[in-house]
């Protein structure tokens, strides 16, 4: 097992993204937040409270349950998914959308998070955002705002553990 960020290293790595995004969005858009569980979301939730502190307003924040979008819904979980809430509680309608994951690898999971947002309505633009991005895509999809590109040999994965969920701030290698 490899530590590739600290917790200091994954707040700065918050504060670049929020930076980053801010200085990409032209001002007086309504940009909102929204995370994809499980990880993506408490991302999303840090990533909104920096935005806001910056932006000095309330930056909406939702969480996004991709279960039922995925392709290898029964490959992986053997048929008995665990479908949570989607819970958005604003219009994404004319939003410039962050959509936030913590891994970017295959592209599978963005792809169905793309396909969930659009069914929820039709946001003016969605960009993404990962704490960590790793090769290995096999979709077309990249992101817009990464916090760490890792050196991942295959057969190797990244282990994203988030205070709220796994009481410790690390992203490793195993």
């Amino acid at each position: 097992m490899k530590v590739i960020l600290d917790s200091r290293q994954i707040e700065h790595a918050l504060e670049d993204l929020a930076s980053r995004i801010i200085s990409d969005t032209p001002g007086g858009s309504d940009i909102a937040v929204i995370g994809i569980r499980s990880r993506g979301e408490i991302i999303a939730q840090r990533l909104s409270t920096r935005l806001s502190a910056k932006l000095g307003k309330d930056i909406e924040c939702g969480t996004l349950d991709i279960t039922l979008y995925r392709d290898d819904l029964n490959s992986h979980h053997g048929g008995r998914a665990q479908v949570r809430t989607t819970e958005i509680g604003f219009d994404i309608d004319g939003k410039v959308i962050i959509l936030v994951d913590d891994v970017l690898y295959t592209g599978r999971s963005t792809r169905a998070a793309l396909d969930a947002l659009i069914a929820l309505g039709r946001p003016k633009v969605i960009k993404l955002a990962v704490l960590v991005e790793r090769a290995g895509r096999e979709f077309p999809i990249q992101a817009d705002y990464i916090g760490c590109k890792a050196d991942v040999s295959p057969g190797e994965t990244v282990q994203v553990n988030l205070m709220e969920s796994d009481e410790k701030d690390e992203v490793v290698i195993e």
